[in-house]
């Protein structure tokens, strides 16, 4: 099947007028992908074959791989195939093959070059090690030094030179500074400031006589219109992490390309629902002139390559048994979209708070606080299988249950509160307590009104906390619970108690009741 790249209504003049020697570049990429080697639904998880054959489905490797294919036989100039990272995580094919399949389909696509994403650490350096063995497109990021990782040393270059034709391509990368919060990259990675590297790379290419350079980030959006701004030198920024949708179609977040200075910025989502497409004109003294595209959504009228499509299935026949199971049913759909749980109270969020706060109830547990970031889908109405509650909860976290005294938890809704602006997943979904938060307000004092129960938080007092085993040992900022008194963080799996709880409530409805309120 042919695919046809609809631009925007007019492309986005650079400069005026353009020399005779002419430039032409396509670039393709994705980001975020997330291990979505099946279509999705409209809720970011897996989509049933009857809903998928009914036209209501999105994405899917089978897709990509059409999408892709088509772009590149129309192709009239020189093309490139990129990734902005995190390819890794967010299904039940990560937790049976780690790695592999990402390996495997990028592979068999024929990426030019990827970026380091932080889920890429969620096996450890080990994890990202497996991946390099299996690839030989690089792997890339400027601003992390893995020297100190045997595996990884020597492994994951900073900036690459592409010739996808005639011309050299510059391609420089730089990963999110907290990712050690984020994810699992021991202490033997160390990190840098994402402007320094990147401002080192660029020179460096460009004193080799490379005069056009994209950068290539996992850091976000909002992240990359900094890079734009406070950068030299580099031509194109396209991004991943922030999972943020750009371009003319509802929902999106700012124009496709946003400008951040003279520099394009841009990004397509996440889990493969969109291919991002971008058409370049440079001119002979590589000066980019010119940029035209929009994302491809991938709905249903990308046919689904077959040989894609039937390795899939076969891949995915281990996982059925546990993935079809009905655990439960749900009275109506229940949110855990990410712009909804990373900024305010949402049913998701109450949901798996819920559950953590009453599998512990006998324990002397006062409260329940996890994080947004760690709500990777929504659940529609009806039957709930197993399957849906993985795509929601897929990293295997167990409950921790521990001590802290109340100015301690106040400290953890600050952090939770502290990267709102860019919606960060450490946003707190709490039960057993509510509070206020104004984002606008200094660090420090953005929190307000936090009641355990029907009673004011006192800052000395001891209160018993409920959460998973990534928080209490620092994930996401949570550095306040390391320390905590009494630590337990080897309970059940967050994804079964979940499970469980829905079971035992079904048919599940779900709710928002206030226990979280922003106010401007």
């Amino acid at each position: 099947m042919s695919i046809r790249l609809m631009t925007s209504a007019a492309a986005l003049a650079l400069s005026a007028g353009a020399a005779s020697a002419d430039y032409s570049l396509t670039i393709l990429f994705t980001n975020d992908f997330h291990d979505r080697f099946e279509p999705i639904s409209k809720y970011n998880s897996t989509c049933s074959a009857e809903d998928n054959d009914a036209g209501e489905c999105f994405g899917g490797i089978a897709r990509l791989v059409t999408a892709v294919e088509g772009q590149r036989s129309e192709a009239e100039g020189d093309l490139l195939l990129l990734d902005a990272g995190d390819q890794f995580q967010g299904s039940l094919f990560f937790t049976q093959y780690g790695g592999d399949l990402a390996a495997e389909f990028m592979t068999a696509l024929d990426y030019d070059a990827m970026a380091v994403g932080n889920h890429e650490f969620d096996n450890g350096p080990d994890g990202l090690a497996d991946f390099l063995d299996k690839v030989e497109f690089p792997v890339l990021s400027a601003n992390i030094d893995v020297s100190g990782e045997e595996r990884l040393s020597g492994r994951v270059p900073k900036a690459v030179v592409l010739e996808p034709g005639s011309e050299k391509i510059g391609i420089v990368s730089v990963l999110a500074e907290d990712t050690p919060e984020t994810s699992s990259p021991g202490n033997g990675v160390i990190f840098s400031p994402i402007v320094d590297a990147a401002q080192a790379e660029i020179d460096r290419l460009t004193e080799e006589g490379v005069d056009k350079i994209v950068l290539l980030t996992h850091v976000g959006y909002k992240a990359d219109l900094r890079l734009g701004r406070e950068l030299t030198g580099v031509d194109l920024i396209i991004g991943g992490h922030s999972h943020t949708l750009l371009g003319e179609m509802d929902g999106a977040e700012g124009p496709y390309p946003s400008m951040a200075n003279d520099v394009p910025v841009v990004t397509a989502y996440a889990y493969g629902k969109y291919l991002g497409l971008l058409d370049l004109t440079f001119d002979d003294e590589g000066t980019l002139t010119e940029v035209s595209g929009q994302p491809m959504l991938l709905d249903a009228s990308v046919a689904e390559d077959e040989a894609t499509k039937a390795r899939v299935t076969e891949l995915a026949g281990p996982l059925e048994e546990m993935r079809q199971t009905v655990v439960a049913e749900a009275a109506a759909p229940i949110d855990g979209s990410r712009e909804v749980c990373r900024a305010m109270e949402c049913s998701m969020g109450n949901l798996v708070a819920d559950a953590m706060l009453d599998r512990v109830k006998d324990q002397g547990i006062d409260v329940a606080i996890t994080n947004g970031g760690g709500l990777r889908a929504s659940i529609d109405e009806g039957e709930v299988t197993m399957g849906e509650v993985l795509t929601v909860l897929p990293f295997q976290n167990t409950l921790a249950t521990f001590e802290v005294t109340g100015a301690t938890l106040v400290e953890a809704l600050e952090n939770g509160a502290s990267q709102m602006d860019e919606g960060a997943g450490r946003f707190a979904q709490v039960s057993g307590m509510s509070y206020t938060v104004t984002p606008s307000a200094e660090p420090g004092s953005r929190i307000s009104d936090v009641m355990v129960g029907d009673t004011p938080i006192e800052p000395e007092k001891v209160y018993g906390v409920v959460s998973h085993d990534y928080m209490r040992n620092g994930g996401d900022g949570y550095a306040m619970f390391v320390d905590a008194q009494n630590p337990y963080d080897f309970g059940p799996d967050l994804a079964d108690v979940t499970a469980e709880y829905i079971a035992a409530n079904a048919p599940y409805q779900p709710y928002t009741d206030g226990r979280i309120t922003v106010k401007e």
